[in-house]
């Protein structure tokens, strides 16, 4: 009896050790989708999202469900997250796993060889090329003439006429772009550039249909116009041996591993791809920035005072801005921080899920579009106290990390921020300095084209200072009986 015991021990325990190892093979179970909804069939919560302000949309669906969670929206499953740590998750530290991805239509006006549609070796390569010619070295050098562009633009506002700040701004911007691009180009090159990139740019965001006549169609044969003068552009480098050292000769002198060059039609998309990233973003900004200082007169006359202290130290115009004052303007600097904080320009970016990916409990499908919601991320009260007000001083302090990412973040964030901070900062010098402005109508309302900007595009109209030597003691504001007879706009 006793053994029959002992075997009866011996066999039990025996079922027991590989019973649990059976239970320790069995699969983790899976973790499930974060919560949300996902709208009607089909069309999910597109209209929800493009019938009211983006940004409360987002607000609501993060109050209602956490820092991540699911909708549908523009035709896709999407997850989306709301916390600094998951957009570093998604953008930087576990960037492989998730790849860029843009709709069709737009890779097609852009060009599918373009630097952000890409990962692997020919992002790497290009991405270094790309940030070897905005190097502190190469941009330096493109003061004197960004600064000739913002006077030249400026100057141009001054009369009596309303403008749309937002539009002139882009103008500028694409001056500027150009100079990176193509450095001192010839007249007829750079005004059909001009108009064919005017073309591209208003259908880019129009209904994708190719029908003669409409929008995109008009933009798809403008983008392969653009192609052919950038290709003439080309030849007559060659031609000349002028291969220079802007953006241009880095992209003509490149080799990959390989000794490959890089192919016109990729050179062609590179160049379109920067020109885009360079315009309305910097534009927007420019736009907020100008509406910001009117706001707020105290903080205008301190901007003045800081600028002006510069501006008597070159003796007016007769000297140019140097490298080192433009990176010695503490309070300018951080009111352009707290511009691209407040209107956060790019609120949102888009990545899809490359394999099944877990993040905080929470399964993101293969296959499914990410989304980093910036702006949720630049109002959160938590990092930035009263979000909605617009305050320089928040910036004295550093920002904790990942919590201000107006470029982006990892391999992917924009290369050209030092590039457009720079722009921002001559052309606010020089606005400052010699110019007052008043802006027409409405003073509040945003609007999206499709990045935001202040109601149609901040219409006003700009004067120059009679003396500069005075420029400290004028306002932006018209006087009295100027500011009575004004235009002003409907919305």
């Amino acid at each position: 009896m006793p053994t029959f015991i002992l075997i009866l021990l011996f066999i039990l325990t025996v079922l027991s050790f590989f019973s649990s190892k059976k239970q320790k093979r069995k699969p983790k179970q899976k973790a499930k989708l974060p919560p949300g909804s996902m709208g009607w069939p089909y069309i999910g919560e597109t209209l929800p999202f493009y019938s009211q302000d983006p940004n409360d949309f987002f607000a609501e669906k993060q109050k209602r469900y956490g820092e991540i969670f699911k909708t549908h929206v523009l035709g896709c499953p999407c997850v989306m997250l709301a916390s600094p740590e998951a957009a570093r998750f998604v953008l930087a530290s576990h960037a492989h796993l998730f790849k860029p991805t843009y709709p069709k239509s737009k890779e097609k006006m852009i060009g599918p060889s373009a630097l952000f549609f890409h990962q692997g070796d020919y992002h790497t390569d290009l991405r270094k090329l790309v940030q070897s010619s905005l190097s502190p070295e190469v941009i330096r050098k493109l003061i004197p003439d960004i600064e000739a562009v913002a006077i030249s633009t400026l100057e141009s506002w001054a009369s009596d006429q309303v403008i749309n700040t937002f539009h002139e701004m882009k103008k500028f911007a694409f001056e500027v772009g150009i100079l990176f691009v193509f450095g001192h180009l010839d007249r007829k090159y750079r005004e059909e550039l001009k108009e064919n990139y005017c073309t591209v740019d208003k259908g880019y965001n129009s209904f994708p249909s190719n029908l003669p006549g409409t929008a995109y169609n008009k933009a798809i044969m403008a983008r392969k116009r653009l192609a052919r003068v950038i290709s003439e552009i080309i030849c007559d480098r060659k031609e000349k041996r002028l291969l220079g050292k802007d953006l241009l000769g880095h992209l003509l002198n490149f080799k990959d591993k390989r000794g490959q060059a890089l192919a016109e039609d990729q050179i062609a998309d590179n160049i379109i791809g920067v020109l885009f990233a360079a315009q309305d973003t910097t534009a927007s900004v420019l736009t907020w920035i100008v509406k910001y200082l009117h706001d707020d007169q105290k903080l205008l006359e301190a901007v003045k005072e800081e600028q002006n202290v510069i501006y008597e130290s070159n003796e007016g115009e007769n000297r140019p801005l140097a490298w080192a004052q433009t990176r010695n303007m503490p309070l300018t600097h951080r009111v352009i921080l707290e511009s691209l904080r407040m209107a956060s320009i790019i609120s949102f970016t888009f990545r899809e899920a490359v394999v099944d990916v877990e993040y905080g409990g929470y399964l993101i499908p293969k296959g499914w579009k990410v989304m980093p919601l910036f702006r949720n991320i630049h109002h959160n009260p938590e990092f930035f106290p009263d979000p909605k007000h617009f305050d320089p001083s928040r910036f004295e302090v550093a920002p904790k990390p990942n919590t201000f990412v107006p470029f982006g973040n990892g391999v992917h964030a924009c290369p050209g921020n030092e590039l457009a901070k720079l722009e921002m900062i001559i052309l606010v010098h020089h606005l400052v300095t010699k110019f007052r402005w008043e802006v027409v109508g409405s003073q509040s309302g945003i609007e999206y084209c499709p990045f935001p900007v202040p109601q149609q595009g901040l219409p006003a109209k700009f004067w120059k200072l009679p003396a500069p030597k005075n420029c400290a003691s004028n306002g932006s504001r018209l006087p009295k009986e100027k500011s009575d007879s004004r235009l002003h706009l409907t919305n």
